[in-house]
């Protein structure tokens, strides 16, 4: 087919190719391909300073297809991109490699952070009911014990029936998580200070400020976006307003929790917490996080991993379908509302 008569986008994958293997499965790269004018099984990497193939596939280019490890798209970059309309970003984040230049030039955005928060909302979901379960404890104890034990006495205070869960930031991935907490007896409280009464009555959750939050909550469960204010939104006076046996789960970002206040809670035992992410990816290798027993530490898996980077490659795909249509994206990025989110 002539590209006089092919009005397909001229699309380029950009992305570490390590990435594109796992994003994209052979089905994937088909509907790429039906899509679009472009080699599906070629990655240009480094668009700062392009191989010539990759040069010549960015001059090209009407549509990046992006992922994890694209690279930023400068002033510089965008120069040599000067038929480049839209960005197609199959993953959450965009803010790593969308600059003000994308905006100053016009560009389309979209991403896939609705598909991505998905099993971050599921991870968060069991780590609630897990936490109010005290699930971790008991299989600590029962690891140590390997007898008989009078769990119904040792686990009385427990349960998931009329518990209070906080909610910190009604982000997507925070609005998920209320939402799958629904069919579940438990009140929820929200902290997040762009949602109105209204929103919240609608939302299903009671508004209340931070310091209330985490006074009443038995769970306490962070969404809000990394931003300056937002650095060590949770610190030692939040956490000492919790209760002696809450559990702080941060599925978000390590910054929002002041870390060194957190371990002095831990090392004493009177909080637990459920962290996918912290202050310093990787911890130290001395960090006590790896050994407390009211801890569980995760490697930020909480995300897209394995078969569900294919629901991202799905979504991409189904905005690229639109802009090969002609058709606004179904669920832009926009620049007035990027600083708020993740």
């Amino acid at each position: 087919m002539s590209h006089a008569t092919d009005n397909r986008p001229e699309a380029l994958l950009a992305m570490d190719p390590g990435i594109a293997d796992q994003l994209l499965a052979d089905r994937h790269r088909a509907r790429l391909a039906a899509l679009t004018r472009t080699d599906p099984h070629f990655v240009a990497h480094d668009l700062a300073d392009p191989s010539p193939a990759a040069a010549v596939a960015l001059a090209g280019a009407e549509v990046l297809f992006t992922g994890w490890g694209a690279t930023p798209l400068t002033a510089e970059v965008l120069a040599a991109a000067p038929r480049l309309r839209a960005v197609v970003h199959a993953a959450g984040s965009v803010k790593h490699h969308i600059t003000e230049a994308c905006w100053e030039r016009g560009i389309a955005v979209t991403s896939a952070a609705g598909a991505n928060a998905l099993p971050v909302a599921e991870f968060t979901l069991a780590a609630i009911l897990f936490a109010n379960k005290r699930v971790l404890y008991a299989a600590h104890l029962y690891r140590g014990l390997r007898t008989r034990h009078d769990w119904l006495r040792e686990l009385a205070g427990s349960g998931n029936h009329r518990r209070t869960v906080g909610i910190v930031g009604a982000s997507r991935i925070g609005r998920r998580v209320i939402e799958l907490l629904r069919p579940f007896d438990l009140d929820v409280l929200l902290y997040d200070p762009y949602v109105d009464a209204v929103e919240a009555a609608l939302l299903g959750v009671r508004p209340v400020e931070l310091d209330e939050l985490c006074a009443g909550s038995s769970v306490v469960s962070v969404h809000a976006p990394q931003l300056p204010e937002t650095h060590h939104l949770i610190g030692a006076a939040q956490l000492s307003a919790m209760a002696t046996g809450t559990t702080l789960i941060n599925t978000a970002r390590g910054s929002l929790i002041d870390e060194d206040a957190l371990l002095s809670e831990l090392r004493s035992g009177r909080l637990h917490a459920v962290l996918d992410v912290t202050e310093r990816e990787l911890p130290s290798p001395l960090s006590p996080l790896y050994d407390l027993p009211n801890v569980l530490l995760t490697p930020h898996v909480a995300g897209s991993l394995g078969n569900e980077l294919h629901r991202m490659a799905d979504h991409a795909l189904d905005e690229l379908e639109r802009f090969a249509a002609g058709l606004p994206f179904a669920d832009p990025v926009h620049a007035g509302s990027l600083r708020r989110q993740a």
